[in-house]
C-alpha cells in the first residue's frame, strides 16, 4: 500500500469516527480532546446578518475554548437530532489525501431550543489540517442557515 494509499485510509478511519461520535456525542471537550489537533477551528459557514439568532455562523472558531464555545452556542440554540444512519459508511466519505481533505454529506433533525420547531436537513462537512495521526486540524460546516432562522424566530 502507498503511502498515499495509507494516508487516504487513516483521515477515512478518523473522520468516519469523529461524526459517528456525533450521535451519542459525549461532552464538547472530549470530542476535541479524541478527534482533534491541539489547535483546532471550525467554521460553520452562513450569512453574517443571520448571527444575532445564530452565533455560532459565519466565525471561525479558533483553538480548544474557542471550539468549546462554539459546541455552546449551537447546543443553546438547537438541538441536533442525528440518526444511527446520519453518515454512511467508510466508503461515503470523499478523501484527497494530496489536498489533505477529507469531505462528507449528511443528514439529521435540527429543532430550535427557542420555539420548539425542527426541520430536516442535509448537511456537508469537510475536514483539513490534520495532523500525522489524522486527527482533525480544521472542520468547515455547510447547512441551512435559512431553516435555522426561521425555526428559532425573532
Amino acid at each position: 500500500m502507498s503511502s498515499t494509499q495509507t494516508r487516504s485510509t487513516t483521515l477515512r478511519q478518523t473522520t468516519h469516527a469523529f461524526c459517528h461520535a456525533l450521535i451519542n456525542p459525549p461532552t464538547p471537550s472530549i470530542l476535541l480532546t479524541t478527534h482533534f489537533t491541539s489547535a483546532p477551528s471550525i467554521h460553520e459557514h452562513g450569512p453574517t446578518w443571520a448571527h444575532a439568532r445564530l452565533p455560532f455562523l459565519s466565525k471561525t472558531f479558533s483553538g480548544k475554548l474557542a471550539c468549546e464555545e462554539y459546541f455552546r452556542l449551537l447546543s443553546d440554540v438547537l438541538e441536533m437530532q442525528l440518526p444511527a444512519d446520519a453518515f454512511p459508511g467508510l466508503e461515503g466519505f470523499i478523501v484527497d489525501a494530496e489536498a489533505d481533505m477529507v469531505s462528507v454529506v449528511g443528514k439529521g433533525r435540527f429543532v430550535s431550543r427557542k420555539t420548539g420547531t425542527g426541520w430536516d436537513e442535509q448537511f456537508i462537512y469537510r475536514f483539513g489540517g490534520f495532523d500525522g495521526e489524522g486527527r482533525v486540524g480544521r472542520w468547515e460546516i455547510w447547512a441551512d442557515p435559512l431553516s435555522a432562522w426561521e425555526a428559532v424566530g425573532e
